[in-house]
């Protein structure tokens, strides 16, 4: 997941606002200096919150804030320019408070790392000239006013107007921004994001509001997306003809940077490559033994074969629908980590317009109330063999990590806690390593705790997706570090990782245009050694529970910071 995330990650018309959860507390002006050191730090907080979200209202409207519907952000260079200062101004103006609590100094270092973090992509890897991500991701997905259900239709529906009449502007800059020659990778991306997005506009997202009553609403409604979906196209058509390169490589030392502005790693890159070797080959051993269990006689590749030959009774939305409760008894049942809430997570198909990664989820935001997650699951690409169409589709034990990943208890559960964190920095700002580290590190953490009975298949499914990620790992690294090429990384995959190869196609080039994808592993090795860390002094797997509780009540910060405040040292620093 890209949050956003992810990970993946569903970007007002002043008059479409619908009713929503208010922000976290009235807007503040800025602090007199007569105020107390904690109060002061509280107003400069909630100023920071709310001049963020003017700055990025798509990054508002995702996390439930909707009156901001039906914005984008400013993409020109004067808009660009503006946010970079105000990202620079966050960072110095947090860092001149001193004399804070433990928590509100947590606070303010979690809060700088999230700007620099943000600051990194917009200066160092220049991402809005360089890379269609920045806008793919940063909120030309309107699907947040189609799947939640925040509001009535109609009220929806006008705030997609809103957003409609935003986009063809929003083109114009990106048009402007983006230079004609850029990476292939990068181009095939972008070609089919801002198409995918035309596509949708004119057609499921209309679909979605067919239903409405209201003529003259559906009118407006079919003119704006019309609009908005041929910018979209012209600009996609525009792109397609662009000048490939083969220059997507961050260099060593701008990647070593981009660890240390967005996750607070400062470990050299021949360490970090070093636990990455040392991971993988650890799961190759595994793995060999799990198949002289489950495929006797076999060679890994036949182990693999027979493994994703095993295919989910009724297809992966069918089967995931059905994991979904089984897994949440099992947390349960093994006191694994605390459930909070009541709310849903529901099993969707991927948008056709969102389809780069396999399977994602789509949380509600901390402003949002009784709003299920989404957790989406991609089909192959229908241009593909049929053969290798049949090989994208997940075996049903490789299709339970990726549940586990996403749901329970990983994404899905973690957002629980991080909506109901303490503080609204550790709400709204759920970082990369955090949340995939998590996810992944609970897939491990359920096969240890006895998921599958010791089956021995289950736990190849469990292997197979460790393996991806130490190859998104080790290509991150190799591509942006070491002069890897798309296909030696491709090869790395099918070769070292055993991924067949529509999934280690679509991974290398993912490694190209999403240089952090290493996150998956990086956090799973700090999260795991934080555990054995914690716990030693605590009775060990007993203290697994309060472990996972106390670690997800963070919110989402880097994990050296929470490693830096759980094991009381004197600074933050990744351990693996």
């Amino acid at each position: 997941m890209k949050h956003k995330l992810l990970a993946g990650l569903a970007y007002l018309a002043m008059g479409a606002c619908a009713t929503a959860a208010p922000p976290p507390e009235a807007p503040m002006a800025a602090a007199p200096a007569a105020q107390a050191p904690a109060s002061a730090w509280k107003a400069f907080v909630q100023k920071t919150i709310d001049d963020w979200m003017i700055q990025d209202p798509a990054f508002a409207v995702y996390q439930g804030a909707h009156q901001f519907d039906g914005r984008l952000p400013d993409w020109s260079e004067a808009g660009l320019a503006k946010r970079a200062a105000f990202l620079h101004s966050v960072i110095d103006r947090a860092n001149a408070f001193t004399g804070l609590s433990d928590a509100d100094r947590f606070e303010r270092d979690y809060l700088v790392q999230v700007a620099k973090g943000s600051l990194f992509w917009i200066e160092d890897a220049d991402q809005p000239h360089t890379n269609p991500t920045w806008y793919i991701n940063g909120g030309l997905d309107p699907n947040v006013y189609v799947s939640r259900n925040y509001a009535d239709k109609a009220t929806r529906m006008k705030a997609m107007i809103g957003f409609f009449k935003a986009v063809p502007t929003a083109a114009k800059n990106i048009r402007a921004n983006l230079k004609p020659k850029m990476p292939a990778s990068f181009i095939k991306l972008g070609v089919a994001g801002f198409g995918g997005f035309a596509e949708y506009y004119r057609g499921d997202a209309r679909a979605a509001f067919a239903d409405v009553q209201d003529p003259a609403l559906q009118a407006e409604f079919k003119a704006t997306s019309e609009a908005a979906a041929n910018a979209m196209q012209q600009l996609a058509d525009w792109l397609a003809a662009a000048t490939p390169t083969q220059d997507f490589a961050l260099g060593a030392e701008r990647f070593s940077r981009m660890l240390a502005a967005t996750e607070a790693v400062d470990a050299p890159l021949d360490e970090l490559e070093a636990v990455g070797q040392a991971d993988l080959k650890r799961n190759q051993e595994a793995l060999k033994k799990a198949c002289a269990a489950y495929a006797p006689g076999k060679d890994i590749q036949g182990c693999f074969d027979k493994m994703r030959a095993d295919k989910p009774e009724g297809g992966p939305v069918t089967a995931a629908r059905k994991q979904i409760p089984d897994l949440t008894a099992f947390v349960r049942a093994h006191d694994l980590v605390t459930i909070p809430g009541t709310e849903q997570a529901l099993v969707e198909e991927s948008p056709p317009y969102n389809r780069q990664n396999s399977a994602y989820i789509d949380p509600p935001g901390p402003f949002e109330k009784g709003i299920p997650s989404i957790y989406y699951i991609s089909p192959p690409d229908p241009s593909w063999p049929m053969q290798k169409q049949q090989d994208y589709i997940p075996g049903k034990n490789d299709l339970l990590f990726t549940s586990v990943h996403e749901v329970m208890p990983g994404h899905f559960l973690q957002f629980l806690h991080s909506n109901r964190s303490p503080s609204w920095v550790g709400r709204l700002w759920v970082g990369y390593a955090f949340a995939e580290g998590w996810a992944h590190y609970a897939e491990e953490m359920m096969w240890d705790a006895g998921l599958g009975d010791g089956d021995p298949g289950v736990h190849v499914g469990q292997l197979s997706n460790a393996l991806l990620r130490n190859c998104r790992y080790l290509s991150a690294i190799g591509l942006h570090a070491r002069g890897m090429t798309q296909e030696q990384s491709k090869r790395m995959f099918m070769d070292e990782c055993y991924q067949d190869e529509g999934t280690a196609e679509q991974q290398a080039a993912r490694g190209t245009y999403d240089p952090a994808y290493l996150n998956y592993t990086l956090g799973k090795l700090m999260i795991r050694k934080l555990r054995d860390d914690w716990t030693a002094s605590r009775g060990g797997r007993g203290a697994w529970k309060q472990f996972h509780d106390t670690f997800l009540s963070y919110g989402g910060p880097p994990i050296p910071l929470v490693r830096q405040t759980m094991m009381h040292e004197d600074a933050p620093h990744a351990v693996f």
